[in-house]
C-alpha cells in the first residue's frame, strides 16, 4: 500500500514495475540486492584435471559436447525443450552430444521421451549433487529454457565458471547474459526451431572462447555475492532510522 511504512527487499529488478503497477509502492522502499552466488562456487585451479575426470566419470569423451542442465522441478526449467533441441541437431552434432541433466525430479516422462526422439542414448540423469561447479567447468554450453524463472542464480553460477549460457529470456536474470555477452537469449513467445536453431549456432560458433572470457570477465567485475550483506546493510539502516538512540 502506498501509504505502508514496509520495505521490500528484491531479489529480481524485473519485480520492481509489478509492485509499483499493482500496489502503487513509492520506489524509496523497493530495495534491490544483488545475486546471492557463494564464491565457493569458483573453480580456478586444476581446471583441465577436473574436466577430464568429471568428463570420464560420465562416460563423456574428451570429443564429446557435454550439453548441462541444472536445477529440480525439470518441467518448468524446460528439459523437455532440450530433448527436442538435441533432437534437432544436426547428425554430426547430434551423435557427439550428451545433455548432462543435475537436478531432483521426475525422470521416466523424459527418459520416455529421449526414447520417443532415438537420443535415449545422449541423456545422463545426476539426481541432485553438491559439486555441481565441477561439472559447469566441465561442460561445453549450459540450457536453461525455463518456462519460467524469477532469478535463475545458475545462469551466473555458469558465466563465473566460464561456461556459456542458452536461456529464455523469461529468466530473472538474463539480462547479465546478454549485458556480459556470454551467451544467447531465446525470445519470447517461446518457438521450438528458434531454440534448436540458437543451439545449432552456439555449438558451431566460433564466439564459445569469447562467451567463456566474457562471462568470467563480467561476473569478476560486479557484485555477486554480498547479497546476505546487503540485505543485513539495509535493514540496519531503517532500523537506525526508525529508532534514532
Amino acid at each position: 500500500d502506498p501509504s505502508s511504512k514496509t520495505h521490500v527487499l528484491l531479489i529480481s529488478g524485473r519485480e520492481k514495475p509489478r509492485y509499483i503497477k499493482y500496489y502503487a509502492t513509492p520506489l524509496e522502499r523497493l530495495h534491490d540486492l544483488p545475486p546471492g552466488i557463494s564464491d565457493d562456487r569458483l573453480i580456478t585451479e586444476n581446471i583441465e584435471n577436473i574436466r577430464k575426470s568429471v568428463r570420464s566419470g560420465i562416460g563423456v569423451g574428451d570429443e564429446e559436447i557435454l550439453l548441462l542442465m541444472v536445477g529440480s522441478g525439470f518441467e518448468t526449467k524446460g528439459l523437455d525443450r532440450s530433448l527436442g533441441a538435441v533432437s534437432g541437431l544436426p547428425d554430426r552434432l547430434r551423435k557427439k552430444t550428451k545433455l548432462v541433466v543435475i537436478g531432483r525430479g521426475k525422470t521416466k516422462p523424459f527418459e520416455h521421451m529421449a526414447r520417443r526422439l532415438r537420443i535415449f542414448e545422449r541423456l545422463i540423469f545426476l539426481g541432485g549433487r553438491d559439486d555441481v561447479p565441477r561439472f559447469m567447468v566441465s561442460a561445453d554450453l549450459l540450457l536453461h529454457p525455463a518456462r519460467s524463472e524469477n532469478t535463475g542464480t545458475v545462469l551466473i553460477e555458469a558465466m563465473a565458471a566460464g561456461l556459456p549460457v542458452l536461456a529464455t529470456d523469461v529468466c530473472g536474470y538474463a539480462f547479465y547474459v546478454s549485458a556480459a555477452r556470454a551467451g544467447l537469449l531465446i525470445p519470447s513467445p517461446f518457438e521450438q526451431r528458434s531454440f534448436n536453431e540458437l543451439l545449432r549456432q552456439m555449438l558451431e560458433s566460433p564466439e564459445r572462447e569469447a562467451w567463456k572470457h566474457n562471462g568470467m570477465t563480467y561476473v569478476s567485475r560486479n557484485d555477486f555475492f554480498s547479497m546476505p550483506e546487503k540485505a543485513a546493510d539495509v535493514i540496519e539502516s531503517l532500523a537506525k532510522k526508525a529508532n534514532p538512540r
